[in-house]
């Protein structure tokens, strides 16, 4: 019926190199060598008597053809999964991208809720500080970031505006009788591009005598003080169970109170899974628990 469609396998090879903008990466994405995608995409550029990339010694790039093409197999490939998701009850195992210190802290301890909602549903958590293009990174159905909330765009939903607060352990507090005298916890963001907050920035003109200790995760800040290794300065969502645990409390010495400048934990969903039910029921799980 078709008789110029080439092999559909070697069409998807070529999409994910197209997407990705590398041989290597779309590679790792359909678990096979980055040999064999050469040898695919040579076969498809075979078949059509036309070359889909200039190879350069570091990178690929689109020729004409090459864009046309991969126009043309992003938007069936993406309408193609849209419809078996829908037509298949959605997918029962759901990839969720976020950081590694919301997955430690607060996904993971509260998934078992989930699942007592969802008993079919699975949950396959991949964590970064990398922001990925989930449109074109098709391995990932939803990804929970941390930032500032753009209400504007598309297929976005702000879970929490955060609030900081300083927290240590019950012993550490019953060291100290001033905060000059406490080692002070904070996180240095690996993410340049989020908005820093820090005990100098809080304390200002008392900051002069202060020891503080920096580390590029905020869980392990929360750890470093349920170690009982100083005052934690970090999210309030972070420590939910540690404080209900009661292995941390609040440092109450101060009246000194700061929003994390009105940063969010916002979830992500690419369009291709907007009508996937297994992904919007985890989102509206997500909505609801996080309040």
């Amino acid at each position: 019926m078709y008789p110029s469609l080439t092999s559909l396998n070697a069409l998807k090879v070529f999409d994910a190199a197209a997407r990705l903008g590398s041989f290597k990466k779309a590679a790792e994405e359909l678990f096979i060598t980055p040999t064999a995608v050469s040898h695919q995409i040579k076969s498809l550029e075979d078949a059509l008597d036309s070359q889909l990339f200039e190879r350069k010694t570091r990178a690929i790039q689109l020729t004409k053809e090459g864009r046309l093409l991969a126009e043309t197999t992003s938007r069936i490939f993406q309408q193609l999964a849209e419809t078996i998701g829908e037509i298949a009850n959605s997918n029962r195992v759901i990839s969720v991208s976020t950081t590694s210190s919301f997955a430690a802290l607060w996904l993971v301890p509260h998934l078992e809720r989930f699942y007592q909602q969802y008993p079919d549903i699975e949950i396959s958590i991949s964590t970064g500080e990398q922001i990925d293009d989930i449109e074109r990174h098709r391995h990932i159905d939803i990804a929970i970031r941390y930032g500032e909330f753009d209400p504007k765009a598309e297929n976005t939903t702000r879970l929490i505006t955060e609030s900081v607060g300083m927290y240590a352990t019950p012993n550490y507090l019953s060291t100290i009788t001033d905060i000059e005298q406490a080692q002070l916890l904070e996180t240095k963001w690996i993410n340049q591009s989020l908005t820093p907050f820090s005990w100098k920035y809080l304390l200002g003109d008392l900051n002069k005598n202060l020891t503080i200790r920096q580390y590029d995760q905020e869980h392990h800040v929360i750890q470093a003080a349920l170690a009982s290794q100083g005052i934690a300065l970090v999210s309030s969502l972070l420590v939910q169970n540690a404080l209900q645990n009661k292995w941390l409390v609040p440092y109450k010495n101060t009246d000194i109170k700061h929003k994390a400048n009105g940063l969010s934990y916002y979830a992500v969903t690419p369009s291709r899974n907007i009508n996937n039910k297994s992904v919007t029921s985890f989102l509206g799980w997500l909505t609801e628990e996080i309040k």
